[in-house]
């Protein structure tokens, strides 16, 4: 069972934590493994082209500990409210490497809203070798 209000409060603390001096839109997430531990991520810009966004900040610290089966994740983004924010194309991709296609992803947003999508809906054609 999936704690949405646990996983939401854990993506808002870790959301201020971004570092984004140059779009001001600070991302945050909440990874849930399949044994309840959850590992947090929010993006990461620099003067360079490449920032790292939440959502591979969260895999790579869960994988860098040793887990590797994922149960759900929760996104939320935005400058000052909290508006629509899904994972970028990269994340996508990213994340299709370690989860399914029917691995739930959540975004909320705004007043309390939270949509629900699968990996599957998100990226249709993934690219695998």
């Amino acid at each position: 069972m999936v704690d949405l209000d646990k996983l939401i409060k854990v993506a808002k603390d870790v959301r201020e934590r971004a570092y984004v001096p140059y779009s001001g839109f600070k991302v945050g997430c909440a990874l849930l493994t399949k044994n309840g531990k959850i590992f947090s991520g929010c993006n990461v810009e620099n003067h360079g082209i490449m920032a790292i966004c939440a959502e591979r900040v969260a895999f790579c610290k869960a994988i860098s500990e040793g887990e590797k089966d994922f149960e759900a994740l929760l996104v939320i983004g935005g400058k000052d409210d909290l508006i629509y924010t899904t994972p970028c194309g990269y994340c996508r991709q990213f994340i299709s490497e370690f989860c399914q296609k029917d691995f739930p992803i959540y975004m909320y947003y705004g007043d309390n809203k939270l949509d629900k999508k699968t990996l599957e809906e998100l990226l249709p054609d993934n690219f695998n070798l």
